[in-house]
């Protein structure tokens, strides 16, 4: 690699119309005949292993069976019973790896009932209409939670459902969380996030107070001290480091901040992108900032993973569209020194990778590659905020079964916590069980 090549970032690489059409819809929705069609390949399983693969436990065979007999509608409320968020579970779900992989059809044929565009189909249905719940009657009781997330926000629904009054405290100036700012843009398109948030809040009994964070003004005393119980829906602020000299270089970038800026422009033709682009990490964040980046007018993208591909977290089918996009993945290669030229960037040393035993290990063997652009997708940790306040597990929230922390009062789910799956889904789930045992404890201290 030349070292004398100069970055190549800038904006404006392809045309609107053809930045209009790189960020299209990634699954169109199914019509009403194709939804048909498609619900009529259900073989309505008694103990169906779909419904176990997922997270939040969706009666599928049943939502299914609504669709092939005409109610749609209905299908979203079985849906709703268990995934308030289901809307945007079915667009963002890897349904490949959960339900579909799950589906008996996918085992005989090769090719499952298309459960996540079913569920788009059913939920799209419903959101337009009146909120399909009712909330029971007020129960005198207030509830904070911290975080407008899909953690927060499927807690904050499923308690005002059971008649507590909300309010959801909010760092940013737009809620959402993850939904919102940290999702590939092509995955929900048409401000989607927002729309799911103003449907969830149709329901009534919620507040949101934005510009509100833990740890800066709100602290865990105060909330216990105003509110009957508190649910933590913190998310990860923390990016991991590469641990390489010159990490504060321009242009190394965190991915998940340049994706966040991604989904809130409102001109994707005044985002600067460079012209070679490196990735380094093996997740969702790193195919998703890796199509992007080809989708902005990268020439040249470059995953870099420190294992094989069968061990990356990204599912195949996420491999295969970065791959069909033109995104080389190159595993077996770990980073090992930041290549910089006035403060910034120009490229990378690499070292090839091999497994001995179990054991991770550099083989000596190096290259240098160009960039102009290097992203961090190496994930996120935990920064805890509560002073202390609650006993953590391998550097989260510590929770039980039901999302209950260390003190009495307080309940946590989602990214923040001990053993959670990364999943939007997975999430939710945490926050409606979350709910559940507050409302539960709540109605012991009420009649105690």
């Amino acid at each position: 690699m030349s070292s004398s090549k100069e970055p190549n970032i800038e904006a404006g690489r392809l045309k609107k119309s053809e930045l209009a059409a790189n960020f299209v819809d990634l699954h169109p929705p199914l019509t009403p005949h194709e939804a048909l069609v498609e619900s009529d390949r259900c073989y309505f399983c008694y103990d169906a292993p779909c419904m176990k693969a997922c997270p939040t436990t969706i009666d599928i065979p049943l939502f299914i069976r609504e669709i092939q007999a005409g109610h749609p509608k209905s299908a979203a409320k079985t849906i709703f019973n268990q995934n308030i968020l289901g809307g945007m579970c079915a667009r963002v779900c890897p349904t490949e790896t959960l339900c579909e992989e799950a589906c008996v059809r996918e085992h005989a044929e090769g090719k499952p009932v298309k459960i996540g565009l079913l569920q788009r189909f059913a939920t799209d249905q419903a959101m337009g209409e009146k909120h399909p719940y009712t909330p029971a009657k007020a129960s005198g009781r207030r509830v904070a939670v911290v975080g407008a997330g899909p953690a927060g926000l499927a807690c904050a629904h499923r308690l005002a459902l059971h008649g507590h009054d909300v309010t959801i405290f909010e760092a940013r100036k737009k809620s959402g969380g993850l939904n919102e700012f940290g999702i590939a843009s092509y995955k929900t398109v048409d401000d989607f996030a927002q729309k799911e948030l103003n449907f969830i809040l149709g329901l009534g009994g919620i507040k949101i107070e934005q510009g509100k964070a833990l740890g800066k003004g709100l602290t865990l005393a105060k909330l216990e001290q105003d509110f009957d119980a508190v649910f933590l829906g913190l998310g990860l602020s923390g990016v991991n480091a590469l641990g390489l000299k010159h990490e504060e270089a321009k242009g190394v970038e965190d991915a998940v901040a340049y994706i966040a800026d991604l989904r809130q422009a409102k001109d994707l033709s005044k985002l600067k992108v460079g012209r070679s682009v490196v990735v380094i990490g093996g997740g969702m964040t790193a195919i998703d900032i890796a199509v992007q980046s080809k989708l902005l007018g990268a020439e040249d993208v470059t995953i870099l993973y420190r294992r094989g591909q069968d061990h990356m977290k990204a599912s195949r089918f996420e491999q295969e569209l970065a791959q069909t996009h033109g995104v080389n993945i190159r595993p077996w290669a770990m980073p090992k020194k930041l290549l910089t030229k006035a403060g910034r960037v120009i490229g990378l040393k690499v070292e090839e990778t091999s497994m001995k035993g179990k054991t991770l290990s550099g083989t000596g063997v190096t290259f240098e590659i160009h960039a102009d652009v290097i992203f961090k997708a190496i994930g996120q940790h935990y920064v805890d905020v509560t002073s202390g306040a609650l006993l953590l597990d391998q550097g989260r929230i510590k929770v039980d079964a039901n999302k209950r922390t260390s003190q009495p009062k307080i309940w946590a789910g989602g990214d923040c916590t001990a053993g959670n799956q990364a999943l939007t889904v997975a999430a939710v789930d945490d926050g409606r069980r979350a709910a559940e045992s507050i409302s539960s404890f709540l109605a012991g201290a009420t009649h105690g």
